[in-house]
C-alpha cells in the first residue's frame, strides 16, 4: 500500500488495469451539483456538502426541475463528467487533484469527491445519485487513481525530463526564428534604402550624375576602411556603421549565439510547465483518501 492512497483492505478493484489505462469505464448518474468546501479531504465536509446540495435539489425538484443525468468516464486520465446524449464534457476532473471519494452507506445511492479546480484552485465537492452503483463508482475512482500514481512514478522521471528538454529547444528555437525575422526586416530595409541611394532623380536639361561602379551583385564594391567613417548617401541620408568582426564572435549567420541543444538550462523551458509538474506531484504526493461512511441525513426526499 502506498502513502498516496487509502483504502479499506476489504476493498477489491473492479476492474483490470488495461480497461482504465487504454480505455474508460462509463457510468450513468443523476448529477445533484457541486459546492465549494473548505478542506480537501473528510467525512464531515462531504457530509455538510451532500445535505447543502441535496436541499438545494428538493427545492428545484418542488418547483418541476428534473435532476439532470450525466455520463461519468473514469480513467487514469481523470473523471470527465459528460451530457450523455451529445457528449459535451461539463467537467473534466483530473485525478491527482481529486483528494477524497465517499458513498453513503445508508442508501446505496449517494457518491461524492473532493476536486481541486483548475482555474479558481478552490475545492469543489461533487455530489451524485447512481442507483445501486455507488460503491463501484468510488473504486473505480480510486483504482485509477492509484494506477495513475503508480504510471506517475515509473515513468513520471524521463518523461517529465525529456518535457523539460524539448520544452527548453522549443523555446530557443521560437526566440532564434524571431531574431531571424527581424534581421530578415532589417536586412530588406538596408536594401531598399541603398536602392533608393543609387537612384538620381532627372529632370528636361539637367545632366545625369553617373553612379559609382558596382559590382555583379548591383552592390558598390566593399572597401577595407568603409567601416571607420560613414558614408554619405546622395539624398542625404547615412548608411549605418558596419559592425566590428569582434562583436560577431560566438554568433552564428544570424548575428544569435549558436544553439546548444545539450545545454537547456532551468530556465530555458516556460514556467507554466515546471508548474505544472509541481502541481501534480504535490496532487499524488497528498494522495486520495477512500471511505464508505453514512451521511445520517434527514432526507426531505427519499428520492432526492
Amino acid at each position: 500500500m502506498n502513502r498516496a492512497f487509502s483504502r479499506k483492505k476489504d476493498k477489491t478493484w473492479m476492474h483490470t488495469p488495461e480497461a482504465l489505462s487504454k480505455h474508460y469505464i462509463p457510468y450513468n448518474a443523476k448529477f445533484l451539483g457541486s459546492t465549494e468546501v473548505e478542506q480537501p479531504k473528510g467525512t464531515e465536509v462531504v457530509r455538510d456538502a451532500v445535505r447543502k446540495l441535496k436541499f438545494a435539489r428538493h427545492i428545484k425538484k418542488s418547483e418541476g426541475q428534473k435532476i439532470p443525468k450525466v455520463e461519468l468516464q473514469i480513467s487514469i486520465y481523470g473523471v470527465k463528467i459528460l451530457e450523455p446524449k451529445t457528449k459535451e464534457i461539463q467537467h473534466n476532473c483530473q485525478l491527482h487533484r481529486i483528494s477524497f471519494c465517499a458513498d453513503d452507506k445508508t442508501d446505496k445511492r449517494i457518491f461524492t469527491f473532493i476536486c481541486k479546480d483548475s482555474e479558481s484552485n478552490k475545492h469543489l465537492c461533487y455530489v451524485f445519485d447512481s442507483e445501486k452503483c455507488a460503491e463501484e463508482i468510488t473504486l473505480t475512482i480510486g483504482q485509477a487513481f492509484d494506477l495513475a500514481y503508480r504510471k506517475f512514478l515509473e515513468s513520471g522521471g524521463k518523461d517529465v525530463e525529456t518535457r523539460k528538454q524539448i520544452a527548453g529547444m522549443q523555446k530557443r528555437i521560437q526566440d532564434l526564428e524571431t531574431e531571424n525575422m527581424e534581421l530578415k526586416n532589417k536586412v530588406q530595409d538596408l536594401e531598399n534604402r541603398l536602392r533608393v541611394t543609387q537612384v538620381s532623380p532627372s529632370s528636361a536639361g539637367s545632366v545625369t550624375v553617373t553612379s559609382p561602379s558596382t559590382d555583379i551583385f548591383d552592390m558598390i564594391p566593399f572597401s577595407p576602411i568603409s567601416h571607420q567613417s560613414p558614408t554619405p548617401a546622395r539624398n542625404g541620408t547615412q548608411l549605418p556603421t558596419v559592425p566590428s568582426r569582434t562583436a560577431e564572435i560566438k554568433r552564428d549567420l544570424f548575428g544569435a549565439e549558436p544553439f546548444d541543444p545539450f545545454n537547456c538550462g532551468a530556465g530555458d523551458f516556460p514556467p507554466d510547465i515546471q508548474s505544472k509538474l509541481d502541481e501534480m506531484q504535490e496532487g499524488f504526493k497528498m494522495g486520495l483518501t477512500l471511505e464508505g461512511t453514512v451521511f445520517c441525513l434527514d432526507p426531505l426526499d427519499s428520492r432526492c
